[in-house]
């Protein structure tokens, strides 16, 4: 069994949000969905002396010189010819042999199904899309209707498997996540959760669920004869769905998908007992997606307006909000307030990033091309309620949940901000990454805060191999933290400070390359710890490491979401004592979003945000100021 140590350890390094690590968009090539996926190469095995010398030169500026000369003992005879570390890399490669990717099973449940913390803050990302100009029912069923016509038209192309593949760098992209994202649903259960995907089952759903006021209705999306309903039609389905569901004392039943997922296991079997119960439940985990209408949240001042719309799409504002017009376990869930607040959250267990921000543009472009025009009046059968049973044990579990969600939601602390000085074009014009030159910048951000660097996780994309998931892009390096010292050091001439961020910059860079090619460490170093758990062995004491566990312990958790829609992406830290960190580089602005928890009194969201604003406008000056600095 694992220890506790290990378990932890192990989860610590899961709760990022996953996708393509820099903001190059695939090339699209038309052709059948699925046809090049036999070609594509499996996912390597690194070598282990690559890996572990890797691992220390990680280590090098995150943990003490004593701390880093016990772990280099660990690891020379973790190393060392005939030893454990030989033995469990030969049983890693002979997984690889047998497997279409030995990582992905071992991923999906390490990472998400065995992970118990609730799903809500901890681990599903929320998108927050640009604030829409109506202020009433009328205008907020108009978008929805819109929209839902929007991801129909996508999943034509799914069903159709016309979608394009995509490409990056050359590579072509494994496609396999595009088919796990519609009409699914996490599943909780009493020790570990499953994922149910209906997409290709016989009689794959034809339906969607629309919430409001708490209410779950289902709403047939498609007519007789196959063709999806028109946006006017949708619009005249949800009038009767608003119509049905005026009441607001309905008990939110879907607040119990927020709950720890133990907890939830055993609510979730407890409210199955009932049959109306366990068909309503089901009806909303097979439907292809699900729309929640929110209420309007409280007005604020356009300035905080970003960062409150992050917390509704996260978590919904709380238990006397829109907490309870959720499912949280349904992987596509589009939330829409009446006070033109727009956005998504989704469940992370089926698929990563790339596959739901390839979604939001394809259907914010939609919405743009398309008007609602008047529908022929045929005769639409009246979406359906679903109803629930409420005992008095599931009223104390929803009870219970309301508590616990309303704990989370005044613990989350968030600020959005857009950076208006510059994007991606500055850095591209001194031939840098944009996503680099952000992370050095964030690295210089925290080491001002702290005067220390810290593990940083960004997501690295693996689809260039068969169902690649993700490895993890270490921002923190030695270059960093150099160039971090010497920034504010008005000793160190200018010159010097602009070769320091160049070389930051560029390490970053080859990092992020090694990654993506499938040479980075931390899902090689993953792999192994599970070989000795498989081949029934001991931890082997380099796992049990205090180094390790720094590695392991992520202040900062990052992602680059490089979307065409001018949106921004969320998600809480993965650690009590660190921040979420997302960015969406766009040509002349980034948007920025940056979370924390309120119960730690060493971090603060607008601190850093404002502190990573600072960073890259003192970064183009240096680069300004310094002559031959341009290239």
């Amino acid at each position: 069994m694992l220890t506790l140590l290990t378990r932890t350890l192990v989860r610590q390094s899961k709760r990022q949000p996953c996708y393509l690590v820099r903001p190059i968009w695939p090339t699209k090539i038309s052709g059948r969905y699925l046809a090049h996926q036999q070609g594509l190469p499996k996912l390597p095995v690194p070598s282990l002396k690559q890996t572990f010398e890797r691992y220390l030169s990680v280590l090098e500026p995150i943990v003490s010189e004593q701390e880093l000369l016990h772990t280099r003992k660990l690891v020379a005879q973790f190393v060392s010819p005939g030893g454990v570390g030989e033995r469990l890399q030969k049983g890693l490669e002979q997984r690889a042999r047998k497997m279409e990717n030995w990582l992905a099973d071992w991923w999906l449940h390490t990472a998400y199904l065995d992970y118990r913390m609730p799903v809500v803050v901890h681990s599903s990302p929320g998108v927050v899309l640009p604030r829409m100009d109506f202020n009433d029912g009328q205008g907020q069923m108009r978008f929805a209707a819109t929209l839902i016509a929007g991801v129909l038209d996508f999943k034509t192309m799914i069903d159709n498997e016309t979608l394009p593949v995509e490409y990056l760098g050359g590579s072509p992209l494994c496609m396999n996540q595009y088919y796990q994202i519609l009409s699914s649903c996490r599943i909780p259960g009493l020790k570990k959760d499953s994922v149910v995907n209906y997409a290709r089952s016989k009689r794959a759903p034809t339906f969607i669920t629309v919430v409001h006021n708490y209410q779950f209705f289902v709403l047939d999306v498609y007519n007789s004869d196959g063709t999806p309903l028109t946006a006017d039609q949708l619009y005249m389905q949800l009038e009767k769905i608003w119509n049905s569901s005026l009441q607001t004392n309905k008990e939110p039943v879907g607040i119990l998908t927020s709950q720890h997922r133990n907890t939830w296991g055993k609510a979730y079997s407890n409210l199955l007992k009932d049959k109306t119960n366990k068909e309503s439940v089901h009806a909303i985990q097979k439907s292809i997606f699900t729309v929640c209408l929110d209420a309007p949240m409280p007005r604020v001042s356009d300035e905080v307006y970003r960062s409150r719309a992050a917390l509704q799409m996260l978590h919904g504002g709380g238990s006397r909000r829109n907490s309870g017009n959720r499912w949280f376990d349904k992987t596509l869930q589009f939330i829409i307030g009446e006070d033109g607040s727009c956005g998504l959250i989704y469940e992370h267990a089926p698929a990563e990033g790339p596959p739901i921000v390839s979604l939001v543009d394809h259907v914010v472009e939609y919405m743009r091309k398309t008007d609602m025009v008047r529908s022929p009046m045929v005769p639409l059968p009246i979406p359906r309620k679903l109803r629930f049973n409420i005992t008095p044990e599931i009223k104390a579990d929803i009870e219970k949940a309301k508590q616990n969600m309303n704990i989370m939601v005044q613990d989350l602390d968030m600020k959005v901000l857009v950076f208006p000085h510059f994007g991606k074009n500055i850095p591209k014009s001194y031939k840098m990454s944009p996503d680099a030159f952000i992370q050095v910048a964030l690295q210089l951000a925290y080491f001002r805060m702290y005067r220390r660097c810290c593990s940083t996780y960004e997501s690295a994309s693996l689809r260039m191999f068969r169902l690649g998931r993700t490895d993890t892009i270490r921002s923190a390096s030695i270059d960093s933290l150099n160039f971090a010292r010497a920034m504010d050091d008005s000793a160190k001439p200018s010159t010097e400070k602009v070769a320091l961020m160049e070389k930051a910059v560029k390490a970053h860079r080859t990092y992020t390359d090694m990654a993506i090619r499938g040479q980075a460490i931390d899902r090689h170093l993953l792999g192994l710890k599970l070989q000795a758990h498989d081949d029934l062995i001991s931890i082997p004491k380099v796992f049990m490491d205090t180094s390790y566990a720094v590695a392991m312990h992520y202040n900062l958790s990052t992602s680059q979401v490089p979307a065409k829609t001018d949106c921004v992406m969320c998600f809480g830290p993965v650690v009590p004592d660190g921040y979420g960190v997302c960015y969406n580089p766009m040509e002349d602005h980034i948007n920025i979003s940056v979370s924390a928890f309120n119960s730690c009194a060493e971090t603060n969201a607008t601190e850093l945000a404002h502190g990573l604003e600072g960073a890259l406008l003192d970064m183009k000056v240096l680069l300004e100021q310094t002559p031959k600095a341009r290239l």
